[in-house]
Protein backbone atom coordinates (compact mmCIF):
# COMPACT_ATOMS: atom_id res chain seq x y z
CA UNK A 1 0.00 0.00 0.00
CA UNK A 2 2.87 2.38 0.80
CA UNK A 3 4.37 1.72 -2.65
CA UNK A 4 0.98 2.30 -4.29
CA UNK A 5 0.52 5.56 -2.38
CA UNK A 6 3.97 6.75 -3.40
CA UNK A 7 3.34 5.85 -7.03
CA UNK A 8 0.01 7.67 -7.07
CA UNK A 9 1.58 10.76 -5.52
CA UNK A 10 4.38 10.75 -8.10
CA UNK A 11 2.02 10.28 -11.07
CA UNK A 12 -0.45 12.88 -9.78
CA UNK A 13 2.35 15.42 -9.46
CA UNK A 14 3.46 14.79 -13.05
CA UNK A 15 -0.12 15.04 -14.35
CA UNK A 16 -0.77 18.22 -12.39
CA UNK A 17 2.37 19.84 -13.82
CA UNK A 18 1.45 18.73 -17.33
CA UNK A 19 -2.10 20.07 -16.92
CA UNK A 20 -0.84 23.45 -15.69
CA UNK A 21 1.49 23.71 -18.70
CA UNK A 22 -1.32 22.85 -21.11
CA UNK A 23 -3.61 25.37 -19.46
CA UNK A 24 -0.96 28.10 -19.81
CA UNK A 25 -0.15 27.27 -23.43
CA UNK A 26 -3.71 26.96 -24.73
CA UNK A 27 -5.87 30.07 -24.92
CA UNK A 28 -8.95 29.06 -26.91
CA UNK A 29 -11.72 31.49 -27.77
CA UNK A 30 -14.82 31.11 -25.64
CA UNK A 31 -18.26 32.47 -26.36
CA UNK A 32 -19.94 34.78 -23.87
CA UNK A 33 -22.46 32.44 -22.33
CA UNK A 34 -23.17 29.76 -19.77
CA UNK A 35 -23.31 26.15 -20.89
CA UNK A 36 -25.08 23.62 -18.68
CA UNK A 37 -23.85 20.07 -19.19
CA UNK A 38 -26.98 18.04 -18.44
CA UNK A 39 -27.26 15.13 -20.94
CA UNK A 40 -30.66 13.99 -19.63
CA UNK A 41 -33.19 16.82 -19.58
CA UNK A 42 -36.21 14.54 -19.20
CA UNK A 43 -35.38 12.48 -16.12
CA UNK A 44 -37.90 14.30 -13.95
CA UNK A 45 -35.80 14.01 -10.78
CA UNK A 46 -34.37 16.45 -8.29
CA UNK A 47 -31.30 16.96 -10.45
CA UNK A 48 -33.44 18.38 -13.23
CA UNK A 49 -35.11 20.78 -10.79
CA UNK A 50 -31.63 22.00 -9.79
CA UNK A 51 -30.83 22.56 -13.48
CA UNK A 52 -33.81 24.81 -14.14
CA UNK A 53 -33.48 26.73 -10.88
CA UNK A 54 -29.78 27.25 -11.64
CA UNK A 55 -30.55 28.49 -15.16
CA UNK A 56 -33.13 30.92 -13.79
CA UNK A 57 -30.68 32.20 -11.14
CA UNK A 58 -27.99 32.81 -13.79
CA UNK A 59 -30.49 34.56 -16.06
CA UNK A 60 -31.49 36.88 -13.21
CA UNK A 61 -27.91 37.56 -12.08
CA UNK A 62 -26.59 38.12 -15.64
CA UNK A 63 -29.56 39.16 -17.83
CA UNK A 64 -27.40 39.56 -20.93
CA UNK A 65 -25.62 36.21 -20.62
CA UNK A 66 -27.00 33.52 -22.98
CA UNK A 67 -27.67 30.14 -21.39
CA UNK A 68 -27.33 26.91 -23.37
CA UNK A 69 -28.22 23.35 -22.40
CA UNK A 70 -26.01 20.47 -23.57
CA UNK A 71 -28.48 17.57 -23.92
CA UNK A 72 -28.67 14.20 -25.58
CA UNK A 73 -32.45 14.37 -25.92
CA UNK A 74 -33.08 14.61 -29.66
CA UNK A 75 -36.54 16.13 -29.24
CA UNK A 76 -35.37 18.92 -26.91
CA UNK A 77 -36.05 22.44 -28.16
CA UNK A 78 -35.74 25.88 -26.57
CA UNK A 79 -39.49 26.37 -26.28
CA UNK A 80 -40.02 22.75 -25.23
CA UNK A 81 -37.51 22.97 -22.37
CA UNK A 82 -38.89 26.35 -21.34
CA UNK A 83 -42.37 24.81 -21.10
CA UNK A 84 -41.11 21.67 -19.37
CA UNK A 85 -39.34 23.65 -16.65
CA UNK A 86 -42.65 25.25 -15.72
CA UNK A 87 -45.03 22.35 -16.36
CA UNK A 88 -42.97 19.74 -14.51
CA UNK A 89 -41.28 21.83 -11.81
CA UNK A 90 -43.09 25.14 -11.63
CA UNK A 91 -39.90 27.02 -12.59
CA UNK A 92 -40.51 29.94 -14.95
CA UNK A 93 -37.35 30.84 -16.85
CA UNK A 94 -36.84 34.43 -17.99
CA UNK A 95 -36.39 33.22 -21.56
CA UNK A 96 -36.01 29.90 -23.40
CA UNK A 97 -32.47 28.48 -23.22
CA UNK A 98 -30.42 27.65 -26.28
CA UNK A 99 -30.09 23.92 -26.99
CA UNK A 100 -26.92 22.10 -28.04
CA UNK A 101 -27.80 18.57 -29.15
CA UNK A 102 -25.37 15.76 -28.36
CA UNK A 103 -25.33 12.58 -30.44
CA UNK A 104 -22.85 10.52 -28.41
CA UNK A 105 -24.83 10.11 -25.17
CA UNK A 106 -24.68 6.31 -25.36
CA UNK A 107 -21.10 6.55 -24.08
CA UNK A 108 -22.34 7.58 -20.64
CA UNK A 109 -25.03 4.90 -20.43
CA UNK A 110 -24.35 2.30 -17.73
CA UNK A 111 -25.54 -0.42 -20.10
CA UNK A 112 -22.59 0.36 -22.39
CA UNK A 113 -20.18 -0.89 -19.74
CA UNK A 114 -21.15 -4.26 -18.18
CA UNK A 115 -17.83 -4.21 -16.31
CA UNK A 116 -15.81 -1.28 -14.95
CA UNK A 117 -18.93 0.84 -15.25
CA UNK A 118 -17.68 3.86 -13.28
CA UNK A 119 -14.48 4.40 -15.24
CA UNK A 120 -16.28 3.59 -18.50
CA UNK A 121 -18.99 6.19 -17.92
CA UNK A 122 -16.42 8.70 -16.68
CA UNK A 123 -14.25 8.39 -19.76
CA UNK A 124 -17.38 8.34 -21.90
CA UNK A 125 -18.40 11.66 -20.36
CA UNK A 126 -15.11 13.16 -21.55
CA UNK A 127 -15.90 12.02 -25.10
CA UNK A 128 -19.40 13.50 -24.82
CA UNK A 129 -18.03 16.77 -23.40
CA UNK A 130 -15.56 16.94 -26.29
CA UNK A 131 -18.51 16.91 -28.68
CA UNK A 132 -20.32 19.50 -26.57
CA UNK A 133 -17.43 21.93 -26.24
CA UNK A 134 -16.55 21.71 -29.93
CA UNK A 135 -20.11 22.68 -30.79
CA UNK A 136 -20.26 25.50 -28.24
CA UNK A 137 -17.48 26.66 -25.94
CA UNK A 138 -19.07 28.75 -23.18
CA UNK A 139 -17.31 31.21 -20.96
CA UNK A 140 -18.84 29.40 -17.99
CA UNK A 141 -19.21 25.61 -17.99
CA UNK A 142 -21.80 24.37 -15.50
CA UNK A 143 -21.95 20.68 -14.68
CA UNK A 144 -25.21 19.83 -12.95
CA UNK A 145 -25.07 16.06 -13.47
CA UNK A 146 -21.87 14.99 -11.71
CA UNK A 147 -19.48 14.38 -14.62
CA UNK A 148 -16.27 15.46 -12.90
CA UNK A 149 -13.98 13.90 -15.51
CA UNK A 150 -15.10 16.62 -17.94
CA UNK A 151 -13.63 19.45 -15.84
CA UNK A 152 -10.00 19.31 -17.07
CA UNK A 153 -11.28 19.26 -20.66
CA UNK A 154 -13.54 22.27 -20.07
CA UNK A 155 -10.58 24.15 -18.59
CA UNK A 156 -8.42 23.26 -21.58
CA UNK A 157 -11.12 24.81 -23.76
CA UNK A 158 -10.82 27.99 -21.69
CA UNK A 159 -14.06 27.78 -19.70
CA UNK A 160 -14.55 28.58 -16.03
CA UNK A 161 -15.80 25.36 -14.42
CA UNK A 162 -18.68 25.52 -11.96
CA UNK A 163 -20.31 22.35 -10.68
CA UNK A 164 -23.25 21.38 -8.53
CA UNK A 165 -22.49 17.93 -7.14
CA UNK A 166 -25.42 15.87 -5.93
CA UNK A 167 -23.29 12.96 -4.73
CA UNK A 168 -19.72 11.73 -5.09
CA UNK A 169 -19.19 9.19 -7.86
CA UNK A 170 -17.13 7.22 -5.37
CA UNK A 171 -16.95 7.56 -1.59
CA UNK A 172 -15.25 5.94 1.38
CA UNK A 173 -18.61 4.33 2.23
CA UNK A 174 -18.57 2.48 -1.10
CA UNK A 175 -15.04 1.25 -0.52
CA UNK A 176 -15.93 0.12 2.98
CA UNK A 177 -18.86 -1.95 1.71
CA UNK A 178 -16.58 -3.76 -0.72
CA UNK A 179 -14.12 -4.41 2.11
CA UNK A 180 -16.94 -5.83 4.22
CA UNK A 181 -18.12 -7.78 1.14
CA UNK A 182 -21.68 -6.51 1.34
CA UNK A 183 -23.82 -7.23 -1.72
CA UNK A 184 -25.67 -4.18 -3.13
CA UNK A 185 -26.82 -2.77 -6.47
CA UNK A 186 -23.25 -1.56 -7.14
CA UNK A 187 -21.48 -4.62 -5.67
CA UNK A 188 -23.02 -7.81 -7.03
CA UNK A 189 -23.03 -11.08 -5.13
CA UNK A 190 -20.42 -12.69 -7.39
CA UNK A 191 -17.86 -10.10 -6.31
CA UNK A 192 -18.92 -9.86 -2.66
CA UNK A 193 -18.74 -13.66 -2.43
CA UNK A 194 -15.10 -13.79 -3.54
CA UNK A 195 -12.25 -12.44 -1.44
CA UNK A 196 -9.98 -12.15 -4.51
CA UNK A 197 -12.53 -10.32 -6.64
CA UNK A 198 -13.24 -8.05 -3.68
CA UNK A 199 -9.54 -7.22 -3.36
CA UNK A 200 -9.35 -6.47 -7.08
CA UNK A 201 -12.35 -4.17 -6.78
CA UNK A 202 -10.79 -2.37 -3.81
CA UNK A 203 -7.68 -1.76 -5.92
CA UNK A 204 -9.88 -0.51 -8.79
CA UNK A 205 -11.76 1.79 -6.40
CA UNK A 206 -8.48 3.12 -4.99
CA UNK A 207 -7.18 4.07 -8.43
CA UNK A 208 -10.54 5.54 -9.47
CA UNK A 209 -10.83 7.55 -6.23
CA UNK A 210 -7.42 9.10 -6.87
CA UNK A 211 -8.38 10.03 -10.45
CA UNK A 212 -11.71 11.40 -9.23
CA UNK A 213 -9.94 13.64 -6.75
CA UNK A 214 -7.56 14.89 -9.44
CA UNK A 215 -10.25 15.86 -11.96
CA UNK A 216 -12.63 17.24 -9.35
CA UNK A 217 -10.01 19.66 -8.06
CA UNK A 218 -10.02 21.35 -11.49
CA UNK A 219 -13.36 23.06 -10.75
CA UNK A 220 -13.23 26.79 -10.04
CA UNK A 221 -16.32 26.53 -7.83
CA UNK A 222 -17.84 23.44 -6.24
CA UNK A 223 -21.36 23.45 -4.84
CA UNK A 224 -22.67 20.43 -2.95
CA UNK A 225 -26.16 19.63 -1.78
CA UNK A 226 -25.70 18.34 1.77
CA UNK A 227 -23.39 17.96 4.74
CA UNK A 228 -22.77 14.31 3.82
CA UNK A 229 -21.80 15.15 0.23
CA UNK A 230 -19.57 18.01 1.36
CA UNK A 231 -17.59 15.83 3.75
CA UNK A 232 -16.92 13.24 1.03
CA UNK A 233 -16.10 15.79 -1.69
CA UNK A 234 -13.73 17.75 0.55
CA UNK A 235 -12.05 14.51 1.57
CA UNK A 236 -11.55 13.45 -2.07
CA UNK A 237 -11.15 16.67 -4.06
CA UNK A 238 -9.31 18.55 -1.29
CA UNK A 239 -10.47 22.05 -2.25
CA UNK A 240 -12.44 23.09 0.87
CA UNK A 241 -11.98 26.79 0.17
CA UNK A 242 -13.83 26.39 -3.16
CA UNK A 243 -16.55 24.07 -1.82
CA UNK A 244 -19.90 25.55 -0.78
CA UNK A 245 -22.93 23.77 0.63
CA UNK A 246 -26.06 24.87 -1.22
CA UNK A 247 -29.17 22.91 -0.31
CA UNK A 248 -31.13 21.91 -3.44
CA UNK A 249 -34.38 23.67 -4.34
CA UNK A 250 -37.50 22.01 -3.02
CA UNK A 251 -40.97 23.26 -3.88
CA UNK A 252 -42.04 24.09 -0.37
CA UNK A 253 -44.26 27.03 -1.37
CA UNK A 254 -46.88 25.27 -3.49
CA UNK A 255 -46.86 22.17 -1.29
CA UNK A 256 -47.25 24.10 1.94
CA UNK A 257 -50.55 25.45 0.68
CA UNK A 258 -52.04 21.97 1.01
CA UNK A 259 -54.11 21.55 4.20
CA UNK A 260 -52.68 19.27 6.89
CA UNK A 261 -56.09 17.67 7.27
CA UNK A 262 -56.67 14.95 4.71
CA UNK A 263 -58.89 12.02 3.99
CA UNK A 264 -57.89 8.70 5.49
CA UNK A 265 -60.49 6.65 3.64
CA UNK A 266 -58.29 5.02 2.67
CA UNK A 267 -55.00 6.26 4.20
CA UNK A 268 -52.43 6.77 1.44
CA UNK A 269 -48.67 6.27 1.53
CA UNK A 270 -46.62 7.74 -1.30
CA UNK A 271 -43.17 7.08 -2.75
CA UNK A 272 -41.68 9.67 -5.11
CA UNK A 273 -38.45 8.62 -6.85
CA UNK A 274 -37.10 7.71 -10.25
CA UNK A 275 -37.31 3.99 -10.96
CA UNK A 276 -33.57 3.47 -10.50
CA UNK A 277 -31.97 0.50 -8.70
CA UNK A 278 -30.49 2.52 -5.84
CA UNK A 279 -33.91 3.88 -4.88
CA UNK A 280 -34.80 0.42 -3.48
CA UNK A 281 -38.50 0.47 -4.33
CA UNK A 282 -38.64 -3.25 -3.65
CA UNK A 283 -37.84 -2.69 0.03
CA UNK A 284 -40.77 -0.29 0.31
CA UNK A 285 -43.12 -2.75 -1.36
CA UNK A 286 -42.05 -5.61 0.91
CA UNK A 287 -42.36 -3.45 4.04
CA UNK A 288 -45.82 -2.30 2.95
CA UNK A 289 -46.92 -5.89 2.36
CA UNK A 290 -45.69 -6.88 5.83
CA UNK A 291 -47.50 -3.94 7.41
CA UNK A 292 -50.74 -5.04 5.73
CA UNK A 293 -50.35 -8.49 7.30
CA UNK A 294 -49.96 -6.97 10.76
CA UNK A 295 -52.92 -4.61 10.61
CA UNK A 296 -56.06 -5.65 12.41
CA UNK A 297 -58.66 -7.16 10.13
CA UNK A 298 -61.11 -4.31 10.78
CA UNK A 299 -58.52 -1.62 9.97
CA UNK A 300 -59.17 0.15 6.65
CA UNK A 301 -56.57 -1.07 4.17
CA UNK A 302 -54.11 1.67 3.15
CA UNK A 303 -52.87 2.27 -0.39
CA UNK A 304 -49.32 2.76 -1.64
CA UNK A 305 -48.66 5.08 -4.59
CA UNK A 306 -45.38 4.87 -6.49
CA UNK A 307 -44.70 8.09 -8.40
CA UNK A 308 -41.62 8.39 -10.61
CA UNK A 309 -40.05 8.63 -14.03
CA UNK A 310 -38.09 6.26 -16.27
CA UNK A 311 -34.87 7.38 -17.96
CA UNK A 312 -34.41 4.36 -20.22
CA UNK A 313 -35.41 0.78 -21.02
CA UNK A 314 -33.76 -0.56 -17.86
CA UNK A 315 -35.90 1.73 -15.71
CA UNK A 316 -39.01 0.60 -17.57
CA UNK A 317 -38.10 -3.03 -16.93
CA UNK A 318 -37.54 -2.23 -13.27
CA UNK A 319 -40.98 -0.67 -13.05
CA UNK A 320 -42.53 -3.76 -14.65
CA UNK A 321 -40.78 -6.04 -12.16
CA UNK A 322 -42.15 -3.92 -9.33
CA UNK A 323 -45.66 -4.26 -10.73
CA UNK A 324 -45.18 -8.01 -11.09
CA UNK A 325 -43.97 -8.29 -7.51
CA UNK A 326 -47.05 -6.49 -6.22
CA UNK A 327 -49.16 -9.16 -7.93
CA UNK A 328 -47.05 -11.96 -6.47
CA UNK A 329 -47.65 -10.48 -3.01
CA UNK A 330 -51.39 -10.27 -3.80
CA UNK A 331 -51.51 -6.56 -3.01
CA UNK A 332 -51.75 -5.16 -6.55
CA UNK A 333 -55.23 -3.80 -5.79
CA UNK A 334 -53.67 -1.64 -3.05
CA UNK A 335 -50.66 -0.41 -5.05
CA UNK A 336 -50.76 2.28 -7.73
CA UNK A 337 -48.06 3.31 -10.21
CA UNK A 338 -47.88 6.83 -11.63
CA UNK A 339 -45.20 7.39 -14.29
CA UNK A 340 -44.01 10.76 -15.62
CA UNK A 341 -46.72 12.81 -13.92
CA UNK A 342 -47.01 16.57 -14.36
CA UNK A 343 -46.01 18.95 -11.60
CA UNK A 344 -49.63 19.82 -10.79
CA UNK A 345 -50.53 16.13 -10.53
CA UNK A 346 -47.54 15.51 -8.25
CA UNK A 347 -48.69 18.28 -5.91
CA UNK A 348 -52.17 16.76 -5.88
CA UNK A 349 -50.85 13.29 -5.05
CA UNK A 350 -48.53 14.53 -2.30
CA UNK A 351 -51.37 16.54 -0.79
CA UNK A 352 -53.42 13.38 -0.33
CA UNK A 353 -50.79 11.25 1.43
CA UNK A 354 -50.35 10.84 5.17
CA UNK A 355 -46.78 9.50 4.85
CA UNK A 356 -43.96 9.37 2.30
CA UNK A 357 -41.48 6.52 1.87
CA UNK A 358 -37.79 6.83 1.02
CA UNK A 359 -35.36 3.88 1.16
CA UNK A 360 -32.17 4.78 -0.70
CA UNK A 361 -28.99 4.05 1.26
CA UNK A 362 -26.69 7.08 1.46
CA UNK A 363 -29.07 9.36 -0.41
CA UNK A 364 -26.92 12.46 -0.87
CA UNK A 365 -29.77 14.79 0.11
CA UNK A 366 -33.33 13.62 -0.46
CA UNK A 367 -35.51 16.22 -2.19
CA UNK A 368 -38.49 13.88 -2.12
CA UNK A 369 -38.23 13.70 1.69
CA UNK A 370 -38.46 17.49 1.91
CA UNK A 371 -41.41 17.46 -0.49
CA UNK A 372 -43.19 14.98 1.75
CA UNK A 373 -42.64 17.22 4.76
CA UNK A 374 -43.74 20.40 2.97
CA UNK A 375 -46.91 18.68 1.74
CA UNK A 376 -47.82 17.47 5.23
CA UNK A 377 -46.92 13.81 4.66
CA UNK A 378 -44.84 12.35 7.48
CA UNK A 379 -41.49 11.12 6.10
CA UNK A 380 -40.28 7.56 6.64
CA UNK A 381 -36.73 7.81 5.30
CA UNK A 382 -33.57 5.76 5.21
CA UNK A 383 -31.37 6.25 8.23
CA UNK A 384 -28.27 7.51 6.42
CA UNK A 385 -26.62 10.50 4.73
CA UNK A 386 -28.83 13.49 3.84
CA UNK A 387 -32.14 12.49 5.45
CA UNK A 388 -30.38 11.60 8.70
CA UNK A 389 -27.85 14.46 8.81
CA UNK A 390 -29.81 17.40 7.35
CA UNK A 391 -33.51 16.76 6.93
CA UNK A 392 -35.41 14.51 9.36
CA UNK A 393 -34.25 16.31 12.49
CA UNK A 394 -36.28 17.75 15.35
CA UNK A 395 -37.85 21.16 14.84
CA UNK A 396 -38.43 23.20 18.00
CA UNK A 397 -38.12 20.00 20.01
CA UNK A 398 -40.77 18.15 17.99
CA UNK A 399 -40.25 14.95 15.98
CA UNK A 400 -40.58 15.49 12.22
CA UNK A 401 -40.61 11.89 10.95
CA UNK A 402 -39.08 8.45 11.15
CA UNK A 403 -35.75 6.93 10.08
CA UNK A 404 -35.32 3.25 9.22
CA UNK A 405 -32.74 0.92 7.69
CA UNK A 406 -34.22 -2.57 7.42
CA UNK A 407 -37.58 -3.92 6.24
CA UNK A 408 -38.73 -4.54 9.82
CA UNK A 409 -37.97 -0.93 10.79
CA UNK A 410 -39.82 0.45 7.76
CA UNK A 411 -42.79 -1.78 8.57
CA UNK A 412 -42.92 -0.58 12.18
CA UNK A 413 -42.70 3.06 11.08
CA UNK A 414 -45.54 2.54 8.58
CA UNK A 415 -47.69 0.98 11.30
CA UNK A 416 -46.95 3.84 13.72
CA UNK A 417 -48.14 6.42 11.21
CA UNK A 418 -51.23 4.42 10.29
CA UNK A 419 -52.19 3.98 13.96
CA UNK A 420 -51.58 7.61 14.96
CA UNK A 421 -54.46 9.62 16.33
CA UNK A 422 -55.30 12.45 13.93
CA UNK A 423 -54.20 15.28 16.30
CA UNK A 424 -50.85 13.54 16.86
CA UNK A 425 -50.33 13.06 13.13
CA UNK A 426 -51.12 16.69 12.39
CA UNK A 427 -48.75 17.88 15.12
CA UNK A 428 -45.85 15.90 13.65
CA UNK A 429 -46.81 16.97 10.12
CA UNK A 430 -46.82 20.63 11.19
CA UNK A 431 -43.32 20.32 12.68
CA UNK A 432 -42.10 18.60 9.51
CA UNK A 433 -43.61 21.33 7.34
CA UNK A 434 -41.87 24.04 9.35
CA UNK A 435 -38.53 22.29 8.98
CA UNK A 436 -39.04 21.96 5.22
CA UNK A 437 -38.96 25.75 4.92
CA UNK A 438 -35.19 25.55 5.39
CA UNK A 439 -34.91 23.96 1.93
CA UNK A 440 -37.06 26.26 -0.19
CA UNK A 441 -36.43 27.36 -3.77
CA UNK A 442 -35.91 30.88 -2.48
CA UNK A 443 -33.17 29.69 -0.11
CA UNK A 444 -31.50 27.84 -3.01
CA UNK A 445 -31.73 30.92 -5.20
CA UNK A 446 -30.08 33.11 -2.57
CA UNK A 447 -27.29 30.65 -1.70
CA UNK A 448 -26.62 29.69 -5.33
CA UNK A 449 -26.44 33.33 -6.43
CA UNK A 450 -24.10 34.20 -3.57
CA UNK A 451 -21.80 31.30 -4.51
CA UNK A 452 -21.59 31.97 -8.28
CA UNK A 453 -21.57 35.78 -8.17
CA UNK A 454 -17.76 36.13 -7.70
CA UNK A 455 -17.08 33.77 -10.63
CA UNK A 456 -19.69 35.11 -13.04
CA UNK A 457 -19.08 38.79 -12.27
CA UNK A 458 -15.32 38.45 -11.81
CA UNK A 459 -15.32 39.65 -8.20
CA UNK A 460 -12.37 38.85 -5.96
Amino acid sequence: MAILAGLLTFVSTLLALALRRLLRRRAPTTAAGAGFFHPYTNDGGGGERVLWCAVRAVQELCPGLPCAIFTGDADASPDGLYARAFDRFGVRLLRPPQVVHLSKRKWIEASTYPCFTMIGQSLGSVYLAWEALNKFTPQFYFDTSGYAFTYPLARLFGSKVICYTHYPTISSDMVERVKQRNSMYNNNSRISGSIWLSRCKIFYYTIFSWLYGLVGSCAHLVMVNSSWTRSHIVNTWKVPERTKRVYPPCDTSALQMRPLERSTTPPILISVAQFRPEKAHGLQLEAFALALQRLDSDFLKPKLQFVGSCRNKEDMERLQKLQNRSMELHIDDLVEFHKDVSYSDLVQLLGGAIAGLHSMTDEHFGISVVEYMAAGAIPIAHKSAGPMMDIVLEEDGHQTGFLASEKEEFTEAILKVLRMAEPERQEMAAAARKRAQRFSEQRFHEDFTEAVRPVLLGQA
